[in-house]
């Protein structure tokens, strides 16, 4: 199982939010590329870069800090947070970014979305953020009406290759991972998802793995000290 360490990035600064709230935020560090490195030499092979100015702006704000990671660490990357049209996703691809995440942009503009993941293929993440049930988008501030769990049924259809599920109401609250929302999620073929949003225990991380979702992200319970991530990368690879 791939873990994903996160880095949120607002004001230049390393934060974790409560459930999405920029107005309830912890700030951890900053020096990104440091985090980065310290995931890096504690064994991780990923990385989850969000860029939480650039989401709620519409335009990616950290690109150099991406571009630093990506050149400082052999972390395959992922980045999220604005992305709204191909020249920013080139841009980050050549900079030597694995994976670009594109959440507001499917809801916004399905056509350019369809044809940037038709074109792209497993270079582009869709991430889905759930709010009771419906999709939030523009770093979360507003929700549309529609249904998460059949938009990632229409993503899948238009051959997406991942998708990063985030329930919002457990991100950063340290309640555990929803197993039933993931096993439902798993009815949809063709597709991978990340779990995302919640991820208190290393039970969560065994239940996961049991379900068969091939990837987690873990944020605020690696900076809060309640799991290390030297512990959830054994129990992805040894939880059967």
């Amino acid at each position: 199982m791939k873990i994903f360490p996160a880095i949120d990035l607002l004001n230049e600064k390393v934060v974790r939010l409560y459930q999405g709230d920029y107005e309830q935020q912890e700030v951890f560090g900053e020096d990104p590329v440091a985090f980065a490195q310290s995931f890096e030499e504690k064994g991780a092979k990923y990385l989850h870069l969000v860029d939480l100015d650039g989401a709620k702006d519409g335009e990616l704000r950290y690109f150099s800090t991406a571009e630093k990671i990506v050149a400082n660490t052999n972390l395959f990357v992922e980045v999220g947070g604005g992305i709204r049209d191909e020249a920013t996703i080139e841009r980050c691809l050549a900079a030597g970014v694995h994976r670009v995440i594109i959440g507001t942009l499917p809801q916004k503009n399905p056509t350019l979305a369809k044809q940037l993941i038709e074109k792209y293929g497993d270079k582009i993440a869709v991430g889905v953020d759930a709010r009771d049930g419906k999709v939030a988008v523009e770093g979360w501030l507003e929700t549309t009406e529609t249904d998460a769990f059949d938009f990632c049924k229409e993503l899948a259809a238009w051959g997406t290759k991942t998708i990063i599920f985030t329930e919002i109401s457990r991100d950063g609250t340290g309640q555990g991972i929803n197993i039933p929302l993931y096993q439902q999620l798993l009815q949809i073929q063709g597709v991978e998802f990340v779990a995302s949003g919640g991820v208190a225990t290393l039970a969560d991380i065994t239940a996961l793995k049991q379900i068969g979702i091939p990837s987690a992200i873990v944020g605020k319970a690696l900076y809060k000290g309640t799991l290390t991530l030297e512990e959830v990368l054994k129990e992805a690879e040894e939880s059967r």
